[in-house]
Order: C-alpha cells, then structure tokens, then sequence
C-alpha cells in the first residue's frame, strides 16, 4: 500500500498521487491513431516528480505515439494521440481550426438554474499561484464553455459540457465562476464541493475527429465511471 505525499497548495492540500492502479484502455489502433481511455489518477505525460502516465504506458505496444490533447490528472476519459507524422499534422490542424469535437461530463455543486447555457469568461495563469488559472477580461485569453443540464440529483446538478476553446482547467474554473464547481476539485470549488466527492467528478466522454488518411468521421463514447 502506497501514502500520497501531501504538499499545502492554497486552501487545500495537493499530493503527489499514489500508483494508479487502473489500466490505460486502448479503443482504436491503426497506422495513424490510437484512441485510449485515461483513469483519473494518472497524467497524460510524465509529470516533475511522477513518471507514470499514459504516454509511458501505451509507448511499450505503440513505440512512435505521439501526444496531442491532454486531460488533467484527475479527469478520466477520451484521449486520441497520433502514430505518424501526417497524422500528427493533421489533427493538431483539427484542433487548432475546432472541427474535432469534445463533450465532457461532469456533476458540479448545487442546482443549475438554466437548461442550457455558455460560460465565456477569459482566462490567463495565476505566475503566483501555478497551475491555478485565473479570470481576467482585460489580460486573459478568450475561453467558451457551452453546457446542458442532464439532471439534478441530491441538490448537485449533472451537466453535459462541451468546450469550444481548449484553456488549461477551462472547465473547471468556468464552473467555479458561475457558483457550481465541479465535486472533488482541489483547485477551485469551495470546501462543501470539494468534499463531496472522492475524485473529481469530470470525464472525457465523448471525442470525433476526421481520420486523417481516410478522411471518415470517427466518434467515440464512454460512460463515466461514477
């Protein structure tokens, strides 16, 4: 059994994760791609102090991987990396021009009021409190979050979210900002929020993209795992 190492960061402690136990779980493999689902608890790419992640696991079977969106430490789901150098060209050209689709789910604190919505404040890293993102109209990048509300369940809402911008921990302060952080984040919900939940309650759940050589629309879903 392994103990987290606990450093006070903010309000909150932070740690070093333990060993993620759970397996990267590969959905699709081709010449060009690979489509992978990432558990909460370990990072996309080697951290400072952590080595395991997903591009370390996955790069044992596909050697020539290469990272092209990331999800936090603490969010599960979808992630799409490229096994060629064309492949690599043309989704970072996908992502840059928005025409590969992402929806999340997340469950935040309270009851949203609205059934549909946008978040579209800008934002810009806090160089005092990193990796903490902070609102800024005046100095901040421009950020959009479109949502819609699922269902309310115990007083906390479950929201379908879809980023139109890719901001680090866009979605995580956007709802923050509007009074509904999300369940379990260290980051930016309140105290009652943070504690209501073991993990953060935010996955990755749907991901579609052009493959690159073919040029067929591909879609993938996962149901989030809480």
């Amino acid at each position: 059994m392994f103990d987290a190492i606990v450093i006070t960061m903010g309000n909150y402690t932070s740690h070093i994760p333990p060993p993620c136990q759970e397996e990267v779980l590969v959905r699709f493999a081709d010449d060009d791609l690979l489509v992978v689902e990432k558990p909460a608890g370990l990072l996309t790419v080697p951290g400072r102090f952590v080595k395991d992640c997903v591009l370390q696991r996955v790069r044992f079977d596909y050697p020539d991987v290469v990272v092209l969106h990331r999800l936090d430490l603490d969010t599960s789901g979808l992630l799409v990396m490229s096994q060629s150098k064309h492949a690599t060209s043309e989704l970072n050209r996908q992502f840059r021009e928005r025409e590969i689709s992402k929806e999340y789910l997340a469950t935040v604190f309270g009851e949203v009021e609205k059934v549909k919505g946008e978040i579209g404040f800008a934002l810009r890293p806090d160089p005092n409190d990193r990796p903490r993102q902070v609102v800024d109209e005046q100095e901040g990048k421009p950020a959009l979050t479109r949502y819609e509300l699922l269902q309310i369940v115990d007083g906390n809402s479950e929201l379908l979210l879809m980023p139109v911008t890719g901001r680090s921990h866009q979605l995580r302060i956007h709802l923050a900002s509007i009074g509904h952080p999300i369940l379990g984040c260290d980051l930016y919900a309140h105290e009652d929020a943070f504690a209501a939940a073991d993990r953060l309650m935010l996955h990755a759940s749907r991901l579609s993209f052009t493959h690159p050589s073919s040029g067929e629309r591909m879609s993938f879903a996962s149901e989030a795992p809480f």
